[in-house]
């Protein structure tokens, strides 16, 4: 699960109000109020984290489909210069399979 850390806020520290009752010793009859104020944790993202999401806008915005490439095939086809390579397909498919294969196992 992805945290968007760009949205994220820090709390303002507030103080603590703590009351402590010494038992046995001569503070047994008062208790003493201490003020503390929390301490804010902070995040800084690094540059190459910066180019990560820097390059992830980039791909989000690409269309899926690269018209052209879709275009080029479809002419080569109609001209029947479109020829398949038997072996490279059936190795890219075995690739595709194996990939898909490791991804199951990662989700499980």
């Amino acid at each position: 699960m992805a945290i968007d850390i760009n949205k994220l806020r820090t709390a303002t520290p507030s103080p603590v109000n703590t009351s402590r009752d010494a038992k046995g010793s001569s503070a047994a009859a008062t208790s003493s109020t201490t003020n503390t104020t929390a301490k804010s944790d902070s995040v800084s993202i690094t540059s190459q984290a910066q180019e990560l999401q820097s390059a992830q806008a980039k791909i989000a915005n690409l269309p899926e489909v690269n018209q052209q490439k879709v275009d080029e095939i479809k002419q080569a086809i109609a001209e029947g210069r479109y020829k398949v390579d038997p072996e490279k397909l059936a190795a890219n498919i075995a690739s595709f399979e194996a990939e898909l294969g490791e991804l199951k196992l990662q989700d499980e």
